[in-house]
């Protein structure tokens, strides 16, 4: 009898047990390293049987995206602006970068279901108490996207590691090379390309220091920004 026809083998299977197989996925992975095959493999079942389920590439994606982030809360709506997004985006990254590829999927099609709905909200009131007034959209994408795009530059490695050893062993003497006449590639070979494409507990506590430094300069050019506008409000 063929899998995907109706009968015992899938008794039991829910849609809930099938995101948590492409969270499995994932994490192992990257979000866009696994197929439906791969997740029917792993299932045990036919590939028809998880269209069933749950539906194509893309809707287990978002699935996954949503399961990733349903523990993400609003920071206090008490906190100044600055301190609401340190809170948020440090909080983010822990639960991203977990499941590699989700920082890119966020920045592809925004966090557009019910459960961050409220963080969003509670953002963008952030930055319109502040002040930013007509530029508060443009000063939420900018703190998002800043943050989202440092995680998705070392996730997408993951994509690129089937000849892990020899492209590293080639990359490094290509900017060893450079770095014989050129000052700049020698610095940033020592600083960021080396410890980052060696891997290990040292590149992940440097690209965590990486992250927070691009946060912590987000927001201070915003604050820049938005200094003219706080000192012109203020009363002669």
């Amino acid at each position: 009898m063929a899998q995907d026809s109706a009968g015992a083998f899938h008794v039991g299977l829910t849609a809930r047990r099938v995101v948590d197989a492409a969270l499995e996925l994932t994490e192992e992975s990257h979000l866009l390293g696994w197929s439906v095959r791969d997740l029917a493999k792993r299932l045990g079942v036919a590939p028809s049987v998880v269209y069933h389920h749950v539906g194509g590439r893309d809707l287990l994606a978002r699935h996954v995206v949503e399961r990733v982030l349903a523990d993400l809360a609003p920071p206090p709506a008490d906190l100044e602006w600055r301190e609401w997004f340190r809170t948020l985006l440090l909080s983010i990254r822990p639960l991203v970068t977990r499941c590699p590829g989700v920082a890119k999927w966020l920045l592809m099609h925004g966090p557009a279901f019910p459960a961050i709905i409220p963080v969003i909200d509670a953002g963008v009131a952030a930055l319109q108490r502040a002040g930013f007034g007509e530029r508060t959209g443009v000063a939420y994408a900018a703190l998002l996207n800043n943050a989202l795009l440092t995680i998705t530059v070392g996730d997408d490695r993951v994509l690129h590691e089937v000849d892990g050893p020899r492209d590293h062993a080639t990359m490094m003497s290509e900017f060893q090379a450079a770095g014989a006449s050129s000052p700049g590639v020698a610095v940033l070979t020592g600083s960021l390309m080396r410890p980052f494409a060696e891997g290990g507990p040292d590149a992940d506590r440097r690209r965590e220091a990486y992250y927070r430094f691009v946060v912590e300069n987000t927001i201070a050019g915003l604050t820049v920004q938005l200094a003219p506008d706080v000192a012109a409000a203020r009363p002669t």
